[in-house]
């Protein structure tokens, strides 16, 4: 390393002592060797999957032709390469990451063509969501195996593809609770990353895919009460976002941002939903009875989710005090309340539209009291949003709705404007 090469010039120079040159020495001597390159990585894992590809290429532009035993041993060769490759990574360059990564990505999409080539071979009958699901977990293993964070983000993806082709896409569509299963599985990959690499590519790409992943497939498990799937939406992104703030992260300066804008842009996506007046009226029109409600597999989510959501509010509480937190952070509380409001009184949209209203005036005070220019812009953003929504729900006239618009827009140049100067104030 360069800094031990500098070491006898800094001990000549009198910078350091020869006691502590030689403490440097051997703290870098018991290290392992230095992190792979990522740029090597990267082309390590993109060679890898463009050979896997080229070799299915050329075998399907002479596919025709081949007997159905040359086909066999075609449609496993793929298989057999890569368990090579990832048997000698494991003994000879088990510690070089593009390597894992390498043959691990190139043995996940062996696994998938050896299956769809075997199937189109012998005519073997299935759909799409059965040939995933069994791709998906004939490669899990490889995850823990080669430690492979390439594959264990392939998976997310394909296992969200999955719940996605089996609950939203086919007719009739089937249940996809073996998606949950796979998803705990790949969480100690998750687990391992957070503690051993925080500030890894890898690491922060989990943080995005997790969220994105179950944002999609969360819908999966309605029922037939969707309505309530709208009050669990909002509950899950406060999770994500409460799941940002906790200090096991903080201390390890893990980039959560994925959890962090997913749940804050979704919690305010789900409330202004909920300030239109259609969903109400279609929770009123349906208004299922308390014992349907109770009974409904929504209802049994949206309680587990208000359960992880409370408990990780009330974490933040003790460790912050409320002055410290968001008002967007309880705000899921008080929409579970209003929600049961609306089963029977159509004051649910006026309460709504008053809690938001609420939500973008109590951050822009939050904002003021912390000197924080960012947070008192979000709460302008919030209520300019709302009287969006309302431009397109109401029958105001145009000269009102004009009003409206510039009033917002000054009040966001009145309240930069007072910002900086009360800065400027402190400064001098």
């Amino acid at each position: 390393m360069s800094i031990l090469k500098e070491l006898s010039h800094l001990v000549s120079a009198g910078v350091i002592s020869e006691e502590t040159a030689e403490a440097i020495r051997k703290h870098y001597e018991t290290q392992s060797s230095p992190s792979t390159n990522r740029l090597f990585i990267v082309f390590g894992i993109l060679g890898s999957i463009l050979v896997g590809l080229g070799i299915i290429l050329i075998i399907a532009h002479n596919w025709d032709e081949l007997s159905r035993f040359t086909k066999t041993c075609f449609a496993f060769l793929p298989l057999v390469v890569g368990h090579f490759l990832c048997g000698y990574t494991l003994l000879k360059k088990r510690e070089s990451t593009a390597w894992r990564e390498g043959t691990s990505s190139f043995l996940f999409f062996a696994v998938g063509a050896s299956i769809s080539l075997v199937s189109q071979i012998y005519n073997i009958p299935g759909d799409l969501s059965a040939f995933l699901l069994t791709w998906m977990f004939l490669c899990l293993p490889i995850i823990y195996v080669m430690r492979s964070s390439v594959t264990s983000l392939l998976l997310l993806i394909g296992i969200t593809y999955y719940a996605c082709e089996a609950s939203y896409w086919s007719y009739p569509g089937t249940d996809s609770y073996t998606y949950w299963l796979l998803l705990l599985a790949v969480l100690p990959h998750y687990y391992l990353l957070l503690r051993n690499r925080p500030s890894s590519n890898f690491t922060t790409l989990h943080g995005w895919i997790i969220p994105i992943s179950l944002t999609i497939v969360l819908g999966t498990l309605s029922d037939g009460t969707e309505s309530v799937m709208f009050i669990a939406y909002l509950t899950m992104f406060s999770v994500f976002y409460h799941i940002s703030k906790l200090d096991f992260f903080q201390e390890r300066q893990v980039n959560l941002r994925g959890y962090n804008i997913i749940g804050f842009v979704g919690a305010v996506f789900v409330l202004m939903l909920l300030t239109f007046s259609w969903y109400w009226e279609d929770l009123m029109r349906k208004e299922p009875s308390m014992g349907d409600l109770v009974a409904s597999q929504e209802f049994w989510v949206l309680g587990l989710l208000t359960l992880l959501a409370t408990l990780l509010l009330y974490r933040r509480q003790k460790q912050e005090g409320w002055k410290n937190l968001l008002p967007l952070e309880p705000m899921y509380l008080l929409v579970i309340l209003t929600f049961f409001i609306g089963l029977f009184s159509p004051i649910a949209v006026i309460l709504m539209n008053i809690l938001v209203l609420a939500l973008g005036i109590l951050t822009i005070r939050n904002g003021a009291s912390r000197n924080h220019l960012g947070i008192l812009n979000l709460g302008l953003v919030i209520i300019t949003i709302l009287i969006a929504c309302r431009f397109f729900d109401t029958d105001l006239s145009f000269v009102a709705r004009g009003l409206l618009f510039v009033s917002v827009g000054a009040g966001f140049f009145m309240a930069n404007y007072l910002m900086l100067k009360k800065r400027k104030q402190d400064e001098v």
